[in-house]
């Protein structure tokens, strides 16, 4: 069955027919049994990874990491809480190293990103310190290649 979560996560349009083509499950176990990781979770959503850049619409991405000061019972899940709540977080992890948690946040530029970290973030209790890094280049994302390679115009070589 992880074979149907491995094609949907590469494709989330594919169909059941396609799926079932590709893994050999018949079409209707291959319906409910997407259903049922609807319902339970497991599948969070369908996604579509989309090149702005390519679009034209400049996005302003930055990573970061923030140091919490724990506090007992809850550790740091009340304050990831606080930060994923913000519509411009796109993710939250907690992470091991000199920082405690890694933000990814969106904007449209670099002072609304830094609007962001000075007026929001920073201001959380028993957050002590942020490090911003912005993001230069996207090579790849979820998977998908975004960097354009040029083609080989060489000529072949034959014996």
């Amino acid at each position: 069955m992880r074979q149907i979560l491995t094609i949907l996560e590469q494709n989330a349009l594919a169909t059941p027919a396609q799926i079932a083509a590709q893994t050999g499950i018949d079409v209707e176990t291959v319906t409910r049994q997407i259903a049922q990781w609807e319902r339970e979770g497991v599948i969070r959503r369908y996604k579509t990874v989309i090149d702005w850049e390519r679009l034209g619409e400049e996005q302003v991405w930055a990573y970061i990491d923030v140091k919490v000061t724990p506090e007992r019972g809850v550790g740091f899940d009340d304050v990831a809480e606080r930060i994923y709540r913000y519509p411009e977080v796109r993710s939250v992890y907690l992470v091991s190293g000199a920082q405690d948690l890694r933000c990814v946040v969106v904007g449209k530029s670099l002072r609304e990103i830094a609007d962001f970290v000075a007026q929001k973030l920073a201001t959380i209790d028993r957050v002590t310190a942020t490090a911003t890094h912005f993001l230069l280049k996207r090579y790849k994302d979820d998977g998908e290649i975004f960097a354009e390679t040029e083609e080989d115009h060489r000529l072949m070589v034959t014996p």
